[in-house]
């Protein structure tokens, strides 16, 4: 079915693209989401795959492969917004209290910052491969299709990204009081 709609599309049919964008959206953002970590940066990405997808689609030789093509293009959108990012964005830290820590929802909350504190400081192409990975659940292989690039690579960067991941959690732990290192 969707090859169908892949080959009325690449000849100029909106309706069958409509049809592939409505089918693959929630994905696309959820990829872009991950990596960008912002909403709305998350939207122009997307957006900006598809045009790219609607552009270019007369040219994709093989219409079985539009899902992967189209990741493909996610993943590159993602790159780009990630280049015109600023870098003024402010930086928030939560001091440490003397108070006891208590498991609850307030505890997964402060983790979840923590994570995304720490994912902020990856590179795109580390966030990638972490989110094509870790959220998505794709193999190696299917990691390297995705972002053109050898099978080795993708490890390396997966390695590198988890590594520095955790590197940014444990520096982020940190106290940044010299009073409260030697206490």
């Amino acid at each position: 079915m969707q090859v169908g709609l892949v080959e009325r599309a690449q000849i100029g049919d909106r309706e069958a693209f409509d049809a592939l964008v409505a089918a693959s959206l929630d994905r696309c953002y959820a990829i872009a989401y991950r990596i960008l970590r912002d909403t709305g940066r998350a939207q122009d990405a997307t957006q900006q795959a598809y045009l790219s997808a609607w552009r270019d689609l007369p040219a994709l030789r093989e219409p079985d492969r539009f899902e992967a093509w189209l990741r493909r293009l996610v993943v590159r959108a993602c790159y780009a917004e990630a280049d015109r990012e600023r870098r003024w964005t402010a930086g928030v830290r939560l001091i440490p209290s003397d108070t006891a820590a208590v498991a609850d929802a307030a505890t997964a909350l402060a983790d979840a910052d923590e994570l995304e504190r720490a994912f902020r400081h990856l590179k795109p192409d580390e966030r990638a491969v972490l989110v094509l990975h870790h959220y998505l659940g794709y193999q190696l292989t299917e990691i390297a299709e995705t972002l053109e690039i050898p099978a080795g690579t993708a490890r390396s960067r997966l390695h590198n990204a988890t590594r520095r991941l955790r590197a940014a959690i444990e520096a982020d732990a940190r106290p940044t009081n010299p009073k409260e290192q030697t206490a």
